[in-house]
């Protein structure tokens, strides 16, 4: 919280001639909680765009992995369908926790050179990272 009084400062910097400066602020939900405190409402008030991604559902989940699959060159379905509902569960549809997941699940599929990624690798790869 002390770089978000940093950063009210320095857009304060000679605000009534020039804006200095544009800035994103990217975070968690900690945050959109944080600027909603008395205390952040100077720099809160300085926010233009506001976007909070909800948890995806269980068909978004399905796409959002089959995107990033693609997007990395794959065009068959990695994980199979009882492993997506085992990262689903996990991750509540968090996108950042989906990424976390799969990821661990990738590297061990290619370290073990496995072709699918099904339900057990799943839960055997929760378990050791998250646990």
């Amino acid at each position: 919280m002390e770089m978000l009084t940093e950063i009210r400062f320095l857009l304060n910097f000679k605000m009534d001639s020039y804006s200095p400066m544009g800035l994103i602020i990217i975070g968690q939900s900690e945050l959109r909680e944080a600027l909603k405190k008395p205390a952040y409402h100077a720099i809160a008030g300085r926010v233009e765009l506001r976007c909070h991604l909800p948890p995806f559902a269980r068909a978004q989940t399905v796409d959002y992995i089959a995107c990033h699959l693609k997007y990395a060159g794959s065009e068959k379905q990695l994980f199979t369908e009882n492993a997506i509902s085992a990262i689903y569960d996990f991750s509540g549809g968090i996108a950042r926790k989906i990424n976390r997941i799969c990821n661990i699940c990738l590297i061990y599929a290619a370290k073990n050179n496995k072709n699918a990624i099904d339900e057990k690798m799943t839960a055997d790869m929760i378990e050791c990272e998250f646990a």
